[in-house]
């Protein structure tokens, strides 16, 4: 049935050789007109165009209506001729005109049925070719559009991570402690929001996977703050992918747990693990951050804390709509437990 499809989508052939075309007509002709001499005796008399109805509609389908034109003039010629009597002879009478007009209304339906066939046939495969090109156009469009995009992600993550080293730049003139602490601060979130930026979508164009883009924050945390003797482990979900808008506020929640771990759980140079987690429960996805350092201290109520960072976690874990705790005891080591509704956190895969 393809190859079929295929054939009919080539006619008329030969287009740019009508010589070769009419040649072709005038055969199928003289064929049909062997045909009706060899098999004249088979025929009972009043079947003068029984192979010549067929020489003009293949002459039609196959090369066009005006080789098909030809092919009806001269078949009726033929059977006119040979066939109608007197035979060998031209008759003008009533039954010869009679058969002769009902010859010429046949074939003239045949040879418009074919051409109409083959014009809807080349009007389809034109919208087909159209619709090709234009599903071309819309790939190449969407692959250069994800191409721009990428590229712009990649310069915003750039930008921020410059002014972010224009801010360390600047700490260094500062003297004093509260105003160097806020510029580091600041310094290192854009740090991380500009890493963020790089790692929301992969070369495929795809959004991130929550487990890929964990171990990718915490390492370049680590990489970038961590002392010796401090090590970081992230287990989280394959199946989970994280929305973009979601990206910035998880990654600065889990970035400031990890910070206040290293500042303040493995203060004076203790060694210890910080473990990252992060599993879907219940239409719920409950992401930890845990270490095995010192510990909160006695008494710590995070709803009070005054913590800059802590009171940006907060903030942040509203927007995501999501529950923050902070629980753990002195020389127990800390937690820190965002429980995020999955619709607000992921995407979909």
């Amino acid at each position: 049935m393809h190859t079929l499809s295929r054939f009919t989508e080539r006619l008329p052939l030969l287009p740019g050789k009508p010589s070769v075309r009419y040649a072709a007509t005038v055969a199928l002709c003289l064929v049909a007109l062997w045909l009706r001499w060899e098999l004249d005796g088979a025929f009972p008399p009043g079947y003068p165009f029984v192979s010549f109805f067929p020489a003009v509609i293949v002459s039609s389908f196959l090369f066009g209506p005006r080789p098909g034109l030809v092919a009806a003039v001269l078949c009726g010629l033929f059977a006119w001729y040979v066939f109608i009597p007197p035979r060998m002879a031209f008759g003008f009478d009533g039954g010869t005109l009679t058969a002769m007009l009902f010859y010429t209304g046949v074939v003239a339906v045949d040879i418009a049925l074919v051409h109409l066939m083959q014009a809807a046939n080349a009007r389809l495969l034109a919208a087909r070719e159209a619709v090709r090109q234009l599903a071309e156009e819309r790939g190449q469009l969407v692959a250069r559009t994800e191409v721009l995009f990428q590229e712009m992600q990649h310069r915003v993550g750039n930008n921020l991570q410059m002014v972010g080293a224009v801010l360390s730049l600047q700490m260094r003139n500062l003297n004093e402690p509260v105003a160097r602490r806020a510029l580091s601060d600041a310094a290192s979130r854009l740090q991380v929001i500009g890493n963020i930026q790089r790692q929301l979508y992969r070369q495929d164009g795809q959004l991130a996977p929550l487990d890929v883009f964990l171990r990718e924050v915490c390492a370049k945390m680590m990489a970038s703050s961590a002392p010796p003797g401090i090590t970081c482990t992230v287990a989280a979900e394959t199946d989970i992918v994280l929305r973009p808008d979601s990206a910035v506020p998880v990654a600065l929640i889990v970035t400031e747990a990890i910070a206040n771990a290293l500042e303040h759980g493995f203060a004076q140079g203790r060694k210890g693990t910080i473990a990252v987690r992060a599993a879907r429960r219940d239409g719920i996805v409950v992401l930890e951050v845990e270490d095995d350092g010192a510990g909160l201290p006695p008494g710590f109520d995070l709803a009070a804390a005054t913590s800059t960072g802590l009171r940006i976690s907060r903030v942040l874990s509203q927007q995501l709509e999501a529950e923050m705790t902070l629980c753990g005891g002195a020389d127990s080591g800390a937690c820190m437990t965002l429980r995020v509704p999955i619709s607000r956190l992921a995407g979909p895969a």
